[in-house]
């Protein structure tokens, strides 16, 4: 099994991720991340899916997404070729005497102290799954109280993948 990261344009209509994430559901893919924003023209969605399986699965899926009709341009973003970075906030529950030692840890990560509670932190960290995997792996003597991931977004280096947005419309 291995993972391929996707990046998808498609146009910013009612139900699009839905029917991209039935179409995984009815062929039984599984889809380990999906993140989901608007792009500089708001007429189109740029959609990143990290899906897991073997290499005629993973080729399967791009053909099949492909095929959608709201889908209008689909990339694999090649881990070498491409930039991926992920966030995760981060509610520990941290006493005032406890603060110190958590804050040291974040700013080893330059991660972000966004909130301070009387017994809990908030931490926002950015970066690759590597990165927030080992933050969280020294975050084990402390109780995480609660903890969201966006999923990996990512976009591919320099310009020359770049799909522009004018080349889409009909």
């Amino acid at each position: 099994m291995q993972k391929k990261v996707f990046q998808l344009l498609v146009d910013n209509t009612s139900g699009v991720l839905s029917r991209i994430s039935g179409l995984f559901s009815r062929r039984g893919y599984n889809i380990e991340s999906i993140t989901a924003g608007v792009t500089a023209d708001a007429r189109y969605t740029r959609i990143t899916i990290v899906a897991s399986g073997d290499d005629e699965i993973l080729d399967q899926i791009e053909k099949q997404v492909a095929k959608l009709v709201d889908v209008r341009d689909i990339k694999v973003l090649a881990p070498e070729d491409s930039v991926y970075r992920e966030l995760v906030l981060i509610k520990i529950k941290a006493a005032a005497k406890e603060r110190q030692a958590v804050i040291s840890v974040a700013d080893i990560f330059r991660a972000k102290i966004i909130d301070v509670a009387p017994e809990s932190l908030i931490v926002e960290l950015t970066g690759t799954q590597s990165k927030i995997e080992a933050f969280i792996s020294l975050l084990e003597g402390y109780e995480i109280l609660e903890l969201a991931r966006t999923g990996i977004t990512g976009l591919g280096r320099g310009i020359d993948n770049v799909t522009y947005l004018e080349d889409l419309e009909d």
